[in-house]
């Protein structure tokens, strides 16, 4: 009787193309080098060997009287091919001569089929339960963002009541989208007559018909106003002055956001304060004839709740060196100082001055953010922003309340007053800001001037 040969896996699973041997299914590899003779004592042998391999691989291993070398020859003695996901062919000791019928062993175990069970049993509740796990989570994440804009929705301050402001004009600054246009729209169906300052002559003009298309009021006309320009603002100033007979409320919306991109304007001062700050500060002085003229009258400066993250540096007040993104936060407390300081001064003039958060909006201002930024901030904006309209509602009732006719100088949020930090309560740093200001636009001999 021949000796049996050691199994030669590696020669073996080298011939094999690339597909099989990436194959999780290639093989099942069996060694028997201990055997001089293949005795019915060794065939015993062999399968208490199997069944330790079955318990081990945790696999399923039969036994059957069927020949499957018909169809299946080895270029290797004692390797096996997976054939199938029910299982694979393995004659797991062959002799010299696998052909010889007079060898035992082959005579044997040419009839033995051990089949490694990567069988469906093991995906029936597997694959099922990965897919109802992927799922739930899906719809968890998506049940957790749709609660937390019902929320948002649900404690947003809302302003219901109908007061019209007949007869009445209004300045809204900067309302060719987001809460400007809101606001813009809103005050026309109360009946007012709407100015709307923009920088786009373009844009505005099509918001405008669409306004006038949507309340039925054409009282709304556009005018050319750049709040980084202080000719521009002068200009405006000038033809309102000159044009309107009366001015009852003049909203400060107009808001300019960068994150990385320095720039200055045409007046050689940092664009984010320019626009959210200085220009702001030159047209309230600009108009503030009109408005005593007309009292009762209201400023309403939208300013934001993210001035928290940032501290106007009163010794640098033109930062032409720091991160943009940095000075819109800044630029807000700028807006928080300056009203504090101006509701002061226009103390018993019948004129109030107002600021408000008006909550994160999903609104133009954001489309400055970059890549990757933004894809991050989208998600953030579709959670947790307001919608415009959302947002425009503390500025409608600063703007119309009759209720607030004498309060002057405070925050809101959401329709009510609310808390502002230590810094920008401190009226020290306020003044020192507006003398700060007065200078950086340049205010002239004739120009009208806010004194207590």
């Amino acid at each position: 009787m021949e000796k049996c040969q050691r199994m030669q896996m590696d020669d073996f699973m080298n011939s094999l193309p690339s597909y099989m041997r990436a194959s999780p299914f290639t093989h099942f590899e069996q060694t028997y080098e201990d055997y001089e003779a293949c005795t019915p004592e060794q065939l015993d042998i062999l399968k208490h060997r199997i069944e330790e391999k079955k318990k081990k691989e945790r696999v399923t291993i039969d036994v059957i009287d069927e020949n499957p070398l018909s169809s299946w020859t080895p270029s290797a003695a004692g390797v096996a091919i997976q054939t199938s996901y029910d299982g694979l062919t393995l004659p797991p000791c062959t002799c010299d001569d696998v052909r010889d019928e007079s060898c035992e062993i082959n005579q044997v175990y040419n009839n033995m089929i051990v089949a490694e069970s990567w069988k469906a049993n093991y995906l029936i509740w597997v694959l099922p339960t990965v897919l109802l796990i992927g799922l739930l989570s899906i719809f968890g994440v998506l049940a957790l963002f749709f609660a937390i804009r019902l929320y948002a929705k649900l404690t947003c301050g809302r302003y219901r009541e109908k007061t019209r402001m007949d007869g009445k004009t209004v300045i809204v600054t900067g309302c060719t989208s987001g809460i400007g246009k809101e606001t813009a729209k809103e005050l026309a169906k109360r009946g007012a007559k709407v100015i709307m300052a923009c920088r786009s002559l373009d844009k505005a003009e099509k918001v405008k018909d669409d306004i006038i298309k949507s309340t039925n009021n054409p009282n709304v006309v556009v005018k050319k106003l750049d709040l980084s320009s202080f000719a521009s603002i002068r200009s405006f100033a000038e033809d309102i002055n000159n044009t309107e007979k009366t001015l009852d409320v003049l909203i400060h919306n107009a808001g300019y956001a960068e994150t990385f991109r320095k720039e200055k304007s045409e007046d050689g001062i940092e664009l984010t304060m320019a626009t959210n700050h200085y220009g702001p500060f030159l047209l309230t002085h600009l108009l503030i004839d009109l408005l005593k003229k007309n009292s009762p009258s209201r400023i309403v400066i939208v300013a934001s709740s993210l001035y928290r993250f940032a501290s106007m540096d009163l010794d640098n007040p033109n930062p032409l060196t720091t991160l943009p993104g940095y000075l819109y936060y800044m630029s807000k407390e700028a807006n928080i100082l300056f009203t504090r300081e101006l509701a002061r001064r226009l103390e018993g003039t019948g004129v109030t001055a107002n600021c408000l958060h008006p909550g994160m909006i999903d609104s133009g201002i954001w489309r400055n953010v970059p890549a990757p930024l933004s894809w991050g901030l989208a998600l953030i904006i579709f959670c947790f922003f307001k919608t415009p309209f959302q947002g425009c509602q503390t500025s409608i009732m600063l703007a119309v309340d009759d209720k607030l006719s004498k309060v002057n100088g405070k925050y809101f949020s959401d329709c009510q007053e609310s808390s502002l930090s230590s810094s920008a309560s401190d009226m020290g740093r306020a003044r020192k800001l507006w003398e700060i200001s007065e200078k950086m636009v340049k205010l002239e001999e004739g120009d009208p001037k806010i004194t207590v």
